[in-house]
């Protein structure tokens, strides 16, 4: 029985002393947590694809000098170009075949009407256009250097 008392004398000075402040004491204000920080990198923007008419230059122009200055190679992978800027990489693709290849632009060109891209032989033969010599190609920029001047073949 004792046992029983002093637990009910507790119970009721825990109760009291609760009741007993009449005064409602200020609860310290709960600080806002941080939101974890998600760290998500932006999303690349998507490559813009363009249409265009392209030609082809082969063995005739080996060993002449390139706008870049490197001389003219038909068997590299390589492609001129006025709108790109010199040493940006595009992929070119044969919408008729699916096959596609990715050329550096390292000169001017075509100065031809109507054709936008002149590639070297071997980017040629890669995407099955040497036996028609012109053909419609989709472009994709892959790269671009940080400090490519745009204008250059335009001057």
């Amino acid at each position: 029985m004792r046992c029983h008392q002093v637990l009910i004398i507790s119970l009721t000075l825990t109760i009291g002393g609760c009741a007993a402040s009449a005064t409602p004491v200020a609860s310290p204000p709960i600080a806002a947590l941080p939101m974890p920080v998600i760290y998500a990198p932006p999303q690349p923007p998507k490559p813009t694809v363009h249409e265009v008419t392209t030609s082809w230059y082969g063995n005739e122009f080996a060993g002449r000098p390139t706008t870049s200055g490197e001389p003219f190679n038909p068997r590299r992978l390589t492609a001129a170009s006025i709108t790109l800027p010199l040493g940006s990489v595009v992929k070119v693709e044969n919408p008729k075949n699916g096959r596609s290849v990715r050329v550096r632009i390292n000169d001017c060109g075509p100065f031809v009407l109507g054709s936008s891209l002149d590639l070297s032989l071997r980017a040629a033969q890669k995407i099955g256009i040497t036996h028609q010599g012109v053909a419609r190609v989709k472009i994709t920029t892959v790269k671009t250097p940080p400090d490519a001047d745009v204008d250059h073949c335009s001057r």
